[in-house]
């Protein structure tokens, strides 16, 4: 699964719990879970690390924003050879990455979406609790 969509899923377990453990819990097994669905991968590393980080412009300990990198966490041992320990990726290297038929664009734009309902929801949130003048 892309890195944008693992942030987007981990953003609303984030929000949906509310909570910051059950978030930071709930990230890496959305990360597993994530990865269990056939999927395409964008080629660019950049283009992943860029939408991934992009799409965590939210409050530091936010759940949504936890969730976000918590799910998205394990792709890092892609790119830091520190995470792997004695060589191996604790993530990636137990069949559960899958490729298949779920192209990257379509992930993208599924992310795009949860990513903006999840903002609409925190503005709208955010009207009803500020005092209009």
């Amino acid at each position: 699964m892309i890195v944008a969509l693992h942030v987007a899923t981990g953003a609303a377990a984030g929000a949906a719990s509310g909570s910051r453990l059950a978030a930071v819990v709930l990230g890496p097994l959305l990360h597993i879970a994530g990865d269990r669905i056939p999927h395409r991968d964008f080629h660019s590393r950049r283009f992943e690390i860029g939408s991934g980080l992009g799409s965590i412009l939210r409050g530091l300990l936010d759940p949504a924003t936890l969730g976000a990198a918590a799910s998205a966490a394990p792709d890092l041992e892609h790119v830091l050879s520190f995470l792997r320990p004695r060589g191996k990726k604790v993530f990636h290297d137990h069949g559960w990455h899958r490729s298949g038929p779920f192209p990257a664009s379509l992930q993208l734009l599924l992310a795009v979406a949860i990513l903006t309902a999840l903002t609409a929801r925190e503005h709208a949130l955010s009207s009803k609790s500020s005092p209009r003048v």
